[in-house]
């Protein structure tokens, strides 16, 4: 039998660094998937390369951009712990539209895109969860356009940072930590300048809604009641 490749040029894993949840979702899967570990800032694929393959994060965070013709970038999303991205490959498209990096270590399982085909085929489960899971991601993409249209810069940047804050989590905490991302990504998830995003997150910091020292401890309940109330 074929000895499956748990190894990249990026290096392996730890076996500590796996999320049962993902490897248990895919563990019926041996040819066409490998677990691959990427530091932080590196790129995982980019915009315009070959879309051959899905990947499914297993710890860290991993930033989803989109650049325009001109170099202007726009964060389309950040990608925690048992969340996906590269789906693009399994409807046809043969080029990536976006560019992916790592936020953070990040930890991922690639799945080349005929295997992950053949296992949909071949796991009912399998495919009902991932259905389930790309439901979820188009309320939450509908969500974040709603925000974009109607609400604030300030109010933007609090919902960002309660779901930075809630990856991985299957329950409200009274806090959450998570490692500080730059002021640059927040601004161009929030679509406002870098100057704002500081003034709201000192703004915040002197509220107690949040507080940073090398990583961001987020207050959800404090900040969805003194931020996001209607």
């Amino acid at each position: 039998m074929k000895k499956k490749n748990t190894r990249s040029k990026q290096g392996a894993s730890k076996k500590s660094d796996v999320d049962p949840y993902v490897q248990n979702l895919l563990e019926h899967i041996d040819a066409g998937k490998t677990l691959v570990h990427f530091d932080r800032d590196r790129a995982v694929f980019a915009q315009g390369g070959a879309a051959d393959a899905i990947y499914f994060v297993q710890t860290g965070k991993v930033k989803i951009t989109v650049a325009s013709a001109v170099g202007k970038e726009v964060v389309l999303a950040i990608i925690g712990p048992r969340g996906f991205f590269g789906e693009g490959c399994l409807v046809g498209q043969s080029l990536r539209v976006s560019s992916a990096s790592a936020v953070q270590a990040s930890t991922l399982f690639r799945v080349e895109r005929q295997a992950m085909l053949q296992a949909f085929h071949a796991q009912p489960v399998l495919s009902e969860k991932f259905t389930a899971s790309l439901l979820r991601r188009n309320i939450d993409l509908e969500e974040d356009l709603c925000d974009q249209l109607v609400n604030h810069s300030e109010e933007r940047l609090a919902r960002a940072l309660l779901k930075l804050a809630r990856f991985g989590l299957d329950s409200p905490m009274p806090e959450a930590r998570m490692p500080r991302v730059s002021h640059e990504t927040l601004a161009a998830m929030v679509g406002t300048s870098r100057s704002r995003v500081n003034h709201f997150m000192n703004k915040f910091r002197k509220l107690g809604l949040i507080d940073y020292n090398g990583e961001i401890v987020v207050r959800p309940e404090l900040l969805t009641e003194v931020v996001l109330h209607d």
